[in-house]
């Protein structure tokens, strides 16, 4: 009997609480409650952070590693976009404009690449890049090397419609003088490297996704 009542008020509370919580949602545009929907595991990080206890911001966390990518494979920059190019992938107008002055590694090593929402670094809003960043190395991951964007495009041949995730890189400087960061991405017109701006008060929703570097143990 008693575990019975325990479960009766435990559904009630819940059904309460769901309630309530739809009272109070904010208003929310399609697009954005569209992009929850595609990414529930964003939502339930975010519904975590705001409503339950919050972990200690300095704490690393244990991320997986979602894909190894290899730099330094290619002896220059045009190697680098000639072989993009070769597979079939698009380079966007800015993203061919920085890839010029984008360092390559000069022996090859692999990086471990982590995907990461801004949601699951812990913010339930839009956030500038800087606090990204600031936040994403707080929790054990590290910024890219600029030469992973291309890289990862090359390799990312099987990229799901409609996807486009930002890289989490230093900024380069455009030839116009606007920072921008590489994007991967994949249209209907294809599969894209190209970039967004990368001004640090930039801001970010958060079911975006970033692709950053897991920090190697000493």
């Amino acid at each position: 009997m008693t575990v019975a009542t325990t479960a009766k008020t435990y559904d009630r509370q819940t059904a309460t609480f769901l309630a309530v919580v739809g009272q109070n949602m904010p208003e929310i545009s399609g697009d954005v409650m569209q992009g929850w929907i595609e990414n529930p595991r964003a939502l339930q990080n975010a519904l975590r952070t705001a409503l339950c206890p919050p972990e200690t911001a300095a704490t690393p966390r244990e991320f997986k590693t979602w894909k190894t990518v290899k730099i330094g494979t290619q002896k220059s920059v045009k190697d680098l976009s000639k072989a993009l190019t070769n597979n079939g992938f698009r380079i966007s107008d800015w993203a061919a404009d920085i890839l010029k002055r984008t360092p390559l590694a000069e022996t090859e090593m692999e990086i471990e690449l982590v995907l990461v929402s801004v949601a699951d670094l812990g913010f339930t809003k839009t956030t500038r890049r800087d606090a990204i960043y600031n936040r994403a190395k707080e929790l054990g991951l590290d910024l890219i090397p600029a030469e992973v964007g291309p890289q990862l495009r090359l390799t990312y041949s099987d990229q799901p419609m409609g996807e486009w995730i930002l890289m989490g890189m230093e900024p380069i400087a455009r030839s116009d003088g606007y920072l921008v960061a590489f994007n991967v991405a994949r249209h209907v017109d294809g599969q894209w490297l190209s970039t967004n701006y990368g001004d640090p008060d930039g801001g970010w929703s958060p079911g975006r996704r970033w692709v950053f570097a897991r920090r190697k143990q000493n």
